[in-house]
């Protein structure tokens, strides 16, 4: 059974992106981006939103771009060798590989892919992140904290779902990026 992810970089005030959408402070350099290389390898499903995707999806051709550095080609080929999940109903189609669009998230869908995979989801993006979350699915939290105030714009948690997390692992990068992974606390 696949563990259900939700992983981004954030900054420190917990935003994703800015009031404009921007997330360029969050932008991994060399060291963080072979660790979240490494982080990713395990992934086996990526489940987007609409925005997600077309963000994402620049990692169908990262590859073909010239002079490259090695952390980007291996990143590309994590992210070609998963399948992806997009959940849309505005996106006319998708334009890369593993790739299927589904029209409407279906928590009890996502169960049974959890249940079936030898391998874990991630779940990308605040507003689909937050349907997951609501219905109980995500079963870890990674923040990649870079070190910026955004200030505003879409956060990382939703604000009506209280959490007890156990920290799990963490990490210090030079540049002052701060890995922190969560499970779910166990109250039972």
């Amino acid at each position: 059974m696949g563990k259900l992810i939700y992983s981004m970089i954030t900054s420190v005030d917990g935003y994703v992106s800015d009031r404009d959408g921007n997330f360029g402070w969050g932008a991994p350099e060399a060291e963080s981006h072979e660790f979240i290389n490494s982080i990713s390898q395990g992934v086996g499903t990526y489940l987007y939103g609409r925005r997600m995707y077309e963000t994402m999806v620049y990692w169908e051709t990262a590859h073909t771009l010239p002079d490259q550095p090695p952390y980007i080609l291996e990143y590309a080929r994590v992210w070609q060798a998963a399948d992806k999940v997009v959940y849309s109903t505005t996106l006319d189609g998708v334009t890369s590989g593993r790739t299927r669009l589904e029209r409407t998230f279906d928590p009890e869908a996502v169960r049974r892919l959890k249940a079936e995979s030898d391998r874990d989801l991630t779940v990308d993006g605040p507003t689909l992140a937050a349907h997951a979350i609501r219905a109980g699915l995500v079963d870890e939290y990674q923040l990649i904290v870079g070190p910026a105030v955004a200030g505003g714009g879409h956060r990382f948690f939703p604000g009506d779902v209280p959490a007890d997390l156990d920290l799990l692992d963490h990490r210090v990068f030079k540049n002052g990026v701060v890995y922190l992974r969560y499970g779910i606390q166990d109250n039972a």
